[in-house]
């Protein structure tokens, strides 16, 4: 089982920046996709970014060139750095994974493909 640890949530006024981590654990092959979601108040879950084992990474158009996911493999973490924040950014943002052992080998934003979960934080953007 994966396990996801998420930290870094906070508030911010319009224009600053956050950065939050996802420890993550539990992967049993070195082949696995990683990703951002959010849930803004009253809307859905969306894909924001992911990256794979090989570092590749997919963005959601809004937040292109302001956020950019990384890991640390030293430390079996990805990061998710977000600047230039606005209020539209105010969400719940949860770290997701799925390892392409068991499930199919394909890094997407799609909220079905990721079996596992971490419990969200918080990040509110002030004008």
């Amino acid at each position: 089982e994966i396990q996801l640890v998420e930290s870094g949530g906070g508030s911010v006024q319009a224009g600053g920046s956050l950065r939050l981590s996802c420890a993550v654990s539990g992967f049993t092959t070195g082949r696995y996709c990683m990703g951002w979601f959010r849930q803004r108040p009253g809307k859905e879950r969306e894909g924001i970014a992911n990256i794979d084992h090989d570092d590749h990474t997919i963005y959601a158009e809004s937040v292109k060139g302001r956020f950019t996911i990384s890991k640390d493999n030293a430390k079996n973490t990805v990061l998710l750095t977000m600047n230039n924040l606005q209020p539209e950014d105010t969400a719940i943002y949860y770290c997701a994974a799925h390892d392409f052992s068991s499930t199919v080998p394909i890094c997407t934003l799609i909220s079905p493909d990721f079996t596992d979960w971490g419990q969200g934080t918080q990040v509110t953007v002030s004008t």
